[in-house]
């Protein structure tokens, strides 16, 4: 869960949800946030945070299976947002303020355990060092609270995190698991970021909410019909032999990839449409030149990549 962009001179941003699954980022709602001047007669203003509830509420009521709930801590200091988590029975993992408030009384004080030296796990599975300890407000609650760092001596501040947590593990799983769950979040917003910059999201300044949500519609719904054709979506939805059939029938050139990640994906489907694309740019010359050599040709390449195309199965 994140916002993206900024506001300057009047320009609306979103609130994102987006899902990951086995490193791969797939698009789950967008909501466009509007600042007060921007607002339009019969609009009602919505802070990030609400739009951030209704669209966890929106996707519960959908019968979405989440399995953990990350966020920054725009998020994660809501009191209204975490609420709604736990009443919707949601793990979450959130980041929180170094100077977090939490209600204890007078006579009870904060200590921090000892470090945890853990291995963290990346994406393209490079391992680093990593330190996590528990932060405990008096007594220990249902919500527990944590700090991560790369670093127990200096605490780089751009390396140091701060989250709060309502998953109910023992300690010593907590201690374990905590720093690459948690992890994930900057995976999803990086990849999220990468993908939707390949698909052309900058490619066009706008300032007006219908023709930004009409845009985000459109990111949308080709990065998740990438997204759905990856190896590991595929596979979860039980296609695996398709695929490997796939990966063996439709090799075209000597750029094409495997399936395994959204990047390779992509490439795929570029190539895939390349022949297309081609022929309605020399469709001019076509009816000029009346070859009916070219004709063929083209009909016999498009004929090709019509077959190879990664076509989606209903239902």
């Amino acid at each position: 869960m994140g916002s993206l962009g900024k506001i300057d001179q009047g320009i609306i941003v979103s609130v994102n949800v987006y899902g990951l699954y086995r490193n791969i980022t797939f698009p789950l709602v967008t909501r466009i946030f509007k600042p007060k001047k921007t607002l339009k007669e019969g609009d009602v203003y919505k802070t990030k945070i609400e739009l951030a509830r209704e669209i966890i509420e929106y996707l519960v009521e959908l019968g979405f299976s989440i399995n953990l709930v990350l966020a920054d801590s725009l998020y994660g200091e809501a009191s209204t947002l975490i609420n709604a988590l736990r009443q919707n029975n949601l793990d979450f993992i959130v980041s929180i303020r170094k100077d977090h408030g939490v209600w204890m009384p007078s006579s009870q004080t904060i200590r921090a355990n000892k470090w945890y030296k853990f291995k963290r796990i990346f994406s393209d599975g490079k391992k680093e060092d990593r330190y996590i300890r528990e932060i405990i407000y008096g007594l220990r609650r249902e919500i527990t609270y944590w700090q991560i760092t790369t670093n127990t001596e200096t605490m780089p501040e751009n390396s140091t995190s701060f989250v709060m947590t309502n998953i109910q593990k023992t300690r010593t799983q907590q201690k374990k698991t905590m720093g690459n769950l948690y992890g994930q979040r900057t995976w999803v917003e990086y990849g999220f970021r990468q993908c939707k910059q390949e698909l052309g999201w900058t490619d066009y300044r706008l300032t007006k909410g219908e023709d930004i949500e009409k845009w985000w519609e459109i990111i949308n719904s080709v990065y998740w019909m990438i997204s759905l054709k990856t190896k590991p979506i595929t596979d979860l939805i039980n296609q695996k032999k398709i695929v490997e059939t796939q990966d063996k029938k439709i090799f075209i050139t000597e750029d094409w990839r495997d399936f395994s990640s959204w990047k390779n994906t992509l490439i795929n489907y570029r190539i895939m449409v390349k022949p297309m694309l081609i022929f309605c740019t020399m469709l001019p010359w076509l009816r000029i030149m009346e070859s009916d050599l070219l004709w063929i040709g083209f009909n016999h390449l498009l004929n090709h990549s019509n077959n190879c195309m990664i076509h989606f199965l209903s239902g």
